[in-house]
């Protein structure tokens, strides 16, 4: 599909029945007119509250159990029987650039719905869904008994043609012949992710009603961003019958046979004065092929760097896993990629997010840290902006490209508010140099490394007490701007919310250690004096912070300083970032993570975002009890630097044991905070993302910490420091690590007294130290 100039925006909340009536959308369409023609800055602040206050990531139905597929932009989120409800709030659909396309399908077969057997999507671009058939009074008076037919629905996303491709295969299992009246229904919505999620109610444009032309369905909506947005469903073999929104077949199945129809979803985005004609692919009767080709092209990108194998299945199916969600979640934007946040809410450019799974990939696929750094440095704020709260030096917090962002109805072309991706940006530049021990990247970016510093100094201390802090620039509510980011997140401990500006524990820790590694970078490129003076700062920075932000009673780092010098002394997991980067001095760092590791924080299967002793402990509150694969990989990182290595174990074995009870061993973005005792199973959390980016680079990041590899590739060294494996791990072995342009493969295995370790081939001259 030709590629669009880049632009930001959405589309509307409405029901599947309103989206095909041309009349009720342009009724919407003049009420949003006059809306825009009293557009007040006031409007906008109170339009922005509303997407960046709420408590949640989506107010919509569970999606827990729904199979979900993406390559590149294009994704479905659909239910196990392979279905999507014509109606209800929910978040199945088939989208692309912030667009749901597609909001309801349904298949039915003598007017009955399909029994779900099986389903699975474990390549990641392709879902493959079993099913069978309830008792079938046919029109001619004939039964088709429960379980007499097989039905496979076959999808596959091709994304170069922004296409789906779907096959459905009837399977007779009976001796009688049968010609089976199966009958197909599409909804349209084209519902901005914003409104999908229910977080605005905005409906800026209008649907043409649906129509059928040369035996294809097609729905067109006109973007208030001026963007026409096409839907196009085409049928091998036509359909016999057509409505307004849904195409019958009668399917001659002979006994003990198999009979096929073959259906293809193009999704089109053009410029309202474009040609609105397109070619679009022809239905596919098998997939196979096209299979086969994404399938290689998955597996030469997990195989482009280090690979593992333990003799732990559970290990390496996880591992397995990670990596190949963390392949669907790449992203395109500008010829760069980057990974996307996760499916189905924030499959979108995230500062914080694509930094922190790029940080802990390293390891494994460096090169995606490099595309995404450029891309951010690309989109660094330049100037005060207070609707997007841009200032000069900032890095994003999200980058939207759907129609509300294009209408100018949200903020997120991009969108600056938050108060950690800037030194996240500088931390990542450090470590990353410490893998490909070349400078090239830090003189290419040094014009933005200045910037960012420039922005930590000067906007980002509000109150001049030496801390980053946050403050929105909205006049109304309150808008968390670190990792935890929804309304009700930074709490005191009597229950209430902490009151701007607000310093959080982990980003204090954040700018300390971005400060320590760009002075490594300046030392390294011949600028002494300002590495000299960055490191001054670190080290004054880490000296305020071990003062001011501990809490004798609570034994652990507050969660933050609110205004006036106030601490939000709650026992959170947010201090274990600060242990990760190194800011804690070591008696305050061992008590804390002994803290983290009490009964009201772990919950078994990892370390509560906050303890159940607090007032605002609520298991299912996204930031306020739940377990977040992501913050217990950091935290597990932090524990080591202390060397509390078996508190990292654990850690390390929860949350892979917690994996073991999700689809294909996929890590979700969080679960529940309920004890492990209580259920023996983690509790979904019901609309978390999966895939999510930073939960499929948990895993790859606890295995990198626990093993205590740290590159030093300007030395042409490779240090292994105390190296540990799990308890569920005798043997281990990673190959084609690369460290600069060095590779080595290293063997460990479990002994007596430790882990030992062999190295079985370097290239390049590269050492490896070993050391406790």
């Amino acid at each position: 599909m030709k590629e669009l100039k880049q632009r930001a925006g959405g589309a509307s909340t409405r029901r599947p029945d309103e989206a095909t009536s041309g009349q009720s959308n342009q009724r919407k369409r003049s009420t949003k007119a006059e809306d825009r023609a009293r557009d007040t800055p006031e409007a906008r602040r109170e339009r922005k509250q509303r997407v960046l206050t709420q408590g949640h990531p989506a107010i919509v139905d569970s999606i827990a159990d729904a199979v979900t597929f993406k390559n590149l932009n294009l994704y479905y989120v659909v239910a196990p029987d392979g279905q999507m409800p014509l109606e209800g709030d929910h978040g199945f659909g088939l989208y692309f650039n912030d667009c749901r396309f597609l909001s309801g399908y349904q298949m039915t077969i003598a007017g009955m719905a399909p029994l779900e057997l099986a389903s699975t999507a474990e390549g990641g671009f392709q879902a493959l869904f079993e099913l069978t058939n309830p008792d079938l009074h046919l029109p001619d008076g004939r039964l088709v008994a429960k379980e007499e037919l097989g039905i496979r629905w076959e999808r596959i996303i091709d994304a170069e043609q922004t296409s789906v491709h779907e096959v459905l295969t009837f399977r007779n299992f009976g001796q009688d012949s049968h010609k089976l009246p199966v009958k197909l229904y599409f909804r349209a919505g084209f519902e901005d992710v914003f409104n999908v999620r229910e977080l605005l109610q905005e409906a800026p444009g209008n649907a043409d009603p649906p129509r059928w032309r040369d035996g294809r369905l097609q729905f067109v909506y006109h973007g208030a961003d001026r963007i026409r947005r096409t839907v196009t469903v085409q049928f091998s073999p036509a359909p016999q019958k057509t409505e307004k929104d849904a195409a019958s077949l009668d399917l001659e199945v002979p006994a003990r046979g198999v009979c096929t129809w073959a259906i293809t979803i193009d999704l089109r985005e053009d410029a309202e004065e474009a040609d609105p004609e397109h070619g679009m692919p022809q239905p596919l009767t098998s997939v196979d092929e096209l299979a086969g080709r994404l399938r290689q092209q998955s597996d030469d990108w997990v195989q482009q760097h280090s690979s593992l194998e333990s003799d732990s299945l559970l290990l390496d199916s996880v591992l397995n896993r990670s990596l190949r969600d963390l392949g669907t979640l790449r992203s395109q934007l500008q010829g760069e990629e980057y990974f996307a946040a996760g499916v189905p809410w924030f499959v979108a450019l995230f500062g914080r997010d694509s930094l922190i799974v790029a940080l802990e990939m390293l390891a494994f696929q460096p090169d995606i840290a490099t595309q995404t750094l450029r891309l951010l440095a690309r989109y660094q704020g330049k100037r005060i902006d207070r609707w997007r709260d841009e200032e000069p030096g900032k890095i994003l917090h999200e980058l939207r490209v759907g129609e509300l962002a294009g209408a100018g109805e949200i903020p997120h072309t991009p969108f600056y508010g938050t108060v950690d991706a800037t030194p996240l940006f500088l931390l990542l530049l450090g470590r990353l140099s410490q893998w490909t021990g070349d400078l090239a990247l830090f003189h290419e970016l040094r014009e933005p490394v200045e910037r960012a510093l420039a922005w930590i100094a000067e906007y980002g201390d509000i109150s001049g007490n030496g801390y980053v802090e946050y403050q929105s620039s909205s006049e109304k509510g309150l808008v968390n701007q670190g990792w935890k980011d929804s309304g009700n997140a930074i709490v005191q401990a009597d229950g209430s919310l902490a009151t701007p500006p607000i310093a959080l524990v982990e980003v204090q820790g954040y700018v300390y250690a971005a400060k320590q590694a760009m002075a490594d970078l300046y030392e390294r490129a011949g600028g002494a004096e300002r590495a000299s003076e960055l490191r001054q700062q670190a080290e004054a920075l880490k000296t305020r912070f071990n003062r001011d932000f501990w809490c004798e009673d609570e034994q652990i780092f507050a969660l933050a300083i609110e205004a006036e010098g106030r601490k939000a002394a709650v026992a959170s997991s947010n201090p274990g970032h600060a242990l990760w980067a190194g800011i804690a001095d070591e008696d305050k760092a061992r008590r804390s993570v002994a803290r983290m590791m009490g009964e009201d924080m772990f919950s078994g299967w990892g370390v509560r975002t906050l303890s159940t002793a607090e007032r605002c402990y609520n298991p299912v509150g996204y930031h306020l009890g739940t377990v977040w694969p992501h913050d217990n990989a950091i935290l597990a990182a932090g524990f080591r630097r202390y060397g509390e290595d078996e508190a990292a174990l654990r850690v390390f074995t929860a949350i892979s044991e917690a994996a073991m009870h999700f689809r294909h061993h996929r890590l979700p973005e969080a679960m529940s905070g309920f004890r492990r005792d209580d259920f023996r199973v983690p509790v979904h959390y019901p609309v978390a993302c999966h895939p999510q980016a930073w939960a499929a680079g948990a895993v790859p990041f606890l295995l990198t910490t626990s093993l205590g590899l740290e590159a030093d590739a300007f030395a042409n060294r490779l240090k292994v420091m105390r190296p540990r494996l799990p308890a569920f791990v005798d043997r281990l072995a990673i190959r084609n690590l690369h460290v600069g342009r060095g590779v080595v493969d290293l063997a460990f295995r479990r002994t007596d007294d430790g882990t030992s370790v062999d190295v079985l081939r370097t290239t390049a001259q590269l050492h490896v130290d070993v050391g406790e």
